[in-house]
């Protein structure tokens, strides 16, 4: 116990640290997804095209390598921010990929007929996807969504070996000082349990209001 009580401002830290990315690449990705995934069906082609090469690109490229090139690829063209900021960019661009696909997944549960009789009545793409398409996706996406988000809040651990503030990089200075390596990571272990069963709880209440009966 005295692990956490003699190091509670440093697990502090870093717990606030994995809160904010995780929030911050979190609102990224569901705004990003939420994009892609109006491409990927979108009656444009060139929409499709951009919105299946993002997918295809992000999904295939390990977490760790699109980090490498966010956080040191893009200061070379003079894109200077703070590494949280290349972190949250790295994590929501990532995420985004799993958040197109679980929301184009909804969107193609919703019968086709719904959205021709949309059309029918004089509504455009924009209109028919806004107001009748998704909102009744929305309702089966909720416990995917949520399952990608809580899988964004453990991706987040990668930002630590990039000078970013985290949960997980606390152990680097645990270790330094001496404190059991076991402990360390039993008391870093139970922040990310707090973080992904807050999220859990969440997506459960979301899902138990507005879910598709099942």
């Amino acid at each position: 116990m005295n692990v956490l009580t003699e190091n509670f401002s440093l697990y502090g830290k870093g717990f606030v640290g994995t809160v904010e990315l995780t929030v911050y690449a979190s609102l990224l990705a569901l705004a990003l997804g939420f994009v892609m995934a109006s491409c990927r069906v979108s009656p444009v082609g060139s929409f499709r095209a951009l919105g299946t090469a993002w997918v295809t690109v992000l999904r295939n490229t390990p977490l760790t390598l699109l980090f490498f090139a966010v956080l040191l690829g893009l200061p070379r063209f003079g894109l200077v921010l703070p590494f949280q900021l290349f972190a949250v960019l790295a994590l929501g661009c990532y995420t985004s990929a799993f958040i197109c696909e679980a929301l184009r997944s909804g969107i193609n549960t919703v019968p086709l007929g719904q959205g021709e009789a949309a059309r029918s009545l004089g509504m455009t793409f924009g209109q028919t996807l806004a107001t009748v398409v998704l909102p009744q996706a929305f309702r089966s996406v909720i416990p995917p969504v949520g399952s990608t988000l809580i899988a964004l809040a453990k991706n987040s651990a990668i930002a630590g070996a990039f000078s970013v503030t985290e949960l997980l990089g606390t152990y680097k200075t645990l270790n330094e000082l001496g404190y059991s390596v076991i402990w360390s990571f039993i008391w870093i272990a139970v922040g990310y349990l707090i973080i992904t069963l807050t999220i859990s709880a969440l997506f459960h209440t979301l899902e138990k209001r507005w879910g598709v009966a099942r």
